[in-house]
C-alpha cells in the first residue's frame, strides 16, 4: 500500500486533516451535521464521513440516533480530563516569565492566592531592577496593588471575601487610601468591570511613588485565576493599558490561559430585553 503523504515538518497530511476536523467539532457549541463540518473544514463530505467513521470506532465521536448529527464521544472526554489533570498552570508560567522580563525590560513576578492572600512565589528581575522591598513570600493587598486587583477581578470570590471586606472597611475610614475607587461594594464591582474589560489591572505612581505596576491572570477552563503575572518598572506610562508592556503581558498571560482575558462586549439586543 502507498504511504500517506507527508505534511509540513514531517507530519502526515491525512492525519492532520482528520485532527483538524476533530478540533472543529470540539469548537462547536453542540452536535454538528456532516455537511456543516465539511463546509467548515473545506473538505469533501465523503472524506469527512470516512474520518468521522474512524473516530466513531475509536470512541472519539458519537452520532445521535434521530438527528444523525455528530458530537464528541467518551474517549474525547477521557482525553480532555487527562489533559486537565496533568496541566500545571503555575510551573508552566513560572518557567517562562524570564522571557517576558527580557522582552520588556521590566521585572516580572508570579503570585498565587495563598492562606495569607496574594503571595509572590517567583521573581525575575530586569537588568535595571526597580527599588522595592518586595520579594519571594511577600503578600500583597487587594485594592492598592495591581496583583491584588487582578485576583479581585478573576479569582473565585469565596477565598477573597474576608480580605475584600477588611480592605473595604479600611478604605472607608481612609478615603485617600484608594483615590481611584469609590469605597463601596458598587465601587469595587465597577473597578472589577473596568479591569475585566481591559484584560489587565494597573496601578501608577499614586500608590507607590515612582513605581508603575500591571498585572494579568493565568486563567483555567472556568475563567478563574490560577496565578497572576505582574510587571513593575519606573517608566511612568508603563501602567497605561495600551502601552507596549501591557500588550506584552496580556499576550503572555493569554498564551498560558484557557479562557479569554477580556469579557465579551455586551449584546445590545440582549441588554434591551433585560427586565
Amino acid at each position: 500500500m502507498p504511504r500517506p503523504a507527508a505534511g509540513p515538518a514531517g507530519g502526515t497530511q491525512s492525519l492532520e486533516a482528520a485532527l483538524r476536523l476533530l478540533i472543529a467539532l470540539a469548537a462547536r457549541p453542540g452536535p454538528a451535521s456532516l455537511s456543516d463540518l465539511a463546509r467548515h473544514c473545506d473538505m469533501q463530505p465523503s472524506t469527512v464521513h470516512r474520518y468521522l467513521t474512524s473516530f466513531q470506532h475509536a470512541g472519539f465521536v458519537e452520532q445521535a440516533g434521530k438527528s444523525g448529527k455528530y458530537d464528541l464521544g467518551h474517549a474525547a472526554l477521557e482525553l480532555g480530563l487527562s489533559a486537565i489533570a496533568r496541566h500545571d498552570f503555575v510551573n508552566r508560567a513560572s518557567d517562562r516569565i524570564g522571557d517576558l522580563a527580557a522582552q520588556t525590560g521590566m521585572s516580572v513576578f508570579l503570585s498565587i492566592w495563598g492562606s495569607a492572600g496574594a503571595t509572590v512565589i517567583r521573581w525575575e528581575r530586569a537588568e535595571m531592577p526597580a527599588v522595592t522591598s518586595m520579594g519571594l513570600g511577600t503578600t500583597l493587598p487587594l485594592l492598592t496593588t495591581a496583583t491584588g486587583r487582578a485576583f479581585l477581578a478573576w479569582a473565585p470570590p469565596a477565598p477573597l471575601r474576608a480580605a475584600r471586606a477588611a480592605e473595604l472597611a479600611r478604605a472607608r475610614k481612609l478615603p485617600g487610601l484608594v483615590p481611584d475607587l469609590d469605597p463601596s461594594e458598587a465601587g469595587i464591582e465597577a473597578l472589577i468591570a473596568r479591569i475585566r474589560a481591559r484584560g489587565i489591572a494597573t496601578v501608577d505612581g499614586t500608590f507607590i511613588p515612582g513605581l508603575a505596576a500591571l498585572a494579568a491572570p493565568i486563567l483555567d477552563w472556568q475563567g478563574q485565576a490560577q496565578a497572576v503575572a505582574t510587571m513593575i518598572g519606573t517608566t511612568p506610562d508603563a501602567s497605561d493599558p495600551g502601552s507596549a508592556p501591557a500588550q506584552a503581558l496580556r499576550a503572555f498571560c493569554q498564551s498560558q490561559s484557557f479562557a479569554p482575558l477580556t469579557d465579551p462586549a455586551p449584546d445590545p439586543l440582549a441588554q434591551s430585553l433585560k427586565p
